[in-house]
């Protein structure tokens, strides 16, 4: 009866395993400092987005990395747009392997150095890119919760643990910059926000 009993759990466990899916294109990261919104009230779209990690692990290698977006004149061309990383060839991969077929698979790739830093009550995060200095100070962060976002207006899963900020600080080339940060999408998640680990798989 015990051989019976052991052979059927075996057989159940055979057929209701699931096959590992196959990771046609991904990322993962530590220390994560992200923050995106809007400097002025009734933009439609943001104009700045500062994402960027102490470290990103992709199928190429490691470095840090991340995207900036500062388009502070909505009429005019972005001041800096693009991937931007401390190795070209990692920052080559993001935008037509992870982002591909969203509005970021065309970035440039923008030569960087970034800098995060967090204490557990903040982090921060420092990019030189293109001529200009951004920072972000994220503070009053949320206890830490695990995400698990399925793929919706991004292509990809993303994985992780995050700490949402109440409040964010921006500066670009030293001068404060005023930001309107949305309110946290349901889906999405938290537009400023610590994600002290994370992984975009597709």
């Amino acid at each position: 009866m015990r051989h019976l009993l052991m052979l059927t759990l075996s057989t159940i466990f055979a057929l209701t395993a699931a096959e590992p899916a196959p990771a046609v294109a991904w990322m993962s990261w530590e220390g994560g400092v992200d923050v995106l919104g809007v400097t002025q009230p009734g933009l439609a779209q943001p104009n700045v987005i500062l994402h960027v990690a102490r470290m990103v692990h992709t199928p190429l290698g490691s470095a840090p990395s991340g995207i900036v977006f500062y388009q502070p004149d909505p009429a005019k061309a972005p001041v800096v747009a693009g991937f931007v990383c401390s190795d070209a060839a990692i920052g080559a991969y993001y935008g037509p392997n992870v982002f591909a077929g969203t509005p970021f698979a065309g970035l440039p790739v923008l030569s960087a150095t970034i800098a995060v830093v967090n204490d557990g009550s903040t982090a921060r995060s420092r990019i030189e890119v293109g001529g200009h200095v951004f920072t972000v100070t994220l503070s009053n962060l949320a206890p830490a919760t695990v995400v698990d976002r399925a793929p919706g207006a991004f292509p990809f899963r993303q994985m992780g643990v995050e700490r949402a900020a109440a409040t964010a600080v921006v500066t670009v080339d030293g001068q404060p910059v005023t930001i309107i940060v949305p309110p946290a999408d349901p889906v999405e998640g938290p537009r400023a926000v610590f994600a002290s680990t994370g992984l975009y798989v597709r």
